[in-house]
């Protein structure tokens, strides 16, 4: 799986470990943005991996910020990204099941890199559940177009 991931300055050191750690896995891993001490703009981090995500050059995206909710707030403004916050393994991996979560952002303020780790493998390890769950997201696609939710009524497929 081709996996595009990102850090502010405070998720960094999270991310090196991360990008090791799915490599290892077998995963192809594109670090995306910049990395470094310097204070950095969550928001940069969510755009490249969110546009990565979107256009399809990237099957899922990974974003690290300190609390995780920055780059999720950001990057859930991509039309195509469903940015999911995962706080610990449940979360991550309903995310997945039930929201069908194409971008993960985890904080790292209260997580150390092990658990950063296995955060994201719970996510990736889930799938999709679909049925009534597929409906669920077709609304939230149709909100992102400007669409009432409430006139979604089939049960759609959702990518």
């Amino acid at each position: 799986m081709k996996i595009a991931l990102g850090s502010d300055h405070r998720g960094d050191a999270a991310a090196g470990v991360l990008a090791e750690h799915l490599r290892a896995a077998g995963h192809d891993v594109v670090i995306l943005g910049e990395q470094g001490p310097d204070s950095r703009d969550y928001p940069d981090a969510a755009w490249v991996v969110g546009r990565a995500v979107a256009d399809g050059s990237a099957d899922v995206g990974v974003l690290l910020c300190g609390s995780g909710n920055g780059v999720a707030i950001a990057a859930n403004k991509i039309d195509g990204v469903r940015a999911g916050v995962a706080g610990d393994e449940l979360a991550a991996e309903m995310a997945r099941r039930h929201n069908n979560a194409n971008v993960l952002a985890v904080g790292t303020d209260n997580n150390d890199n092990a658990r950063v780790v296995a955060i994201v493998d719970a996510w990736l390890g889930a799938t999709f559940e679909g049925g009534r769950h597929a409906r669920r997201v077709e609304k939230i696609t149709a909100i992102e177009r400007g669409v009432d939710p409430r006139t979604v009524k089939q049960r759609a497929t959702v990518k």
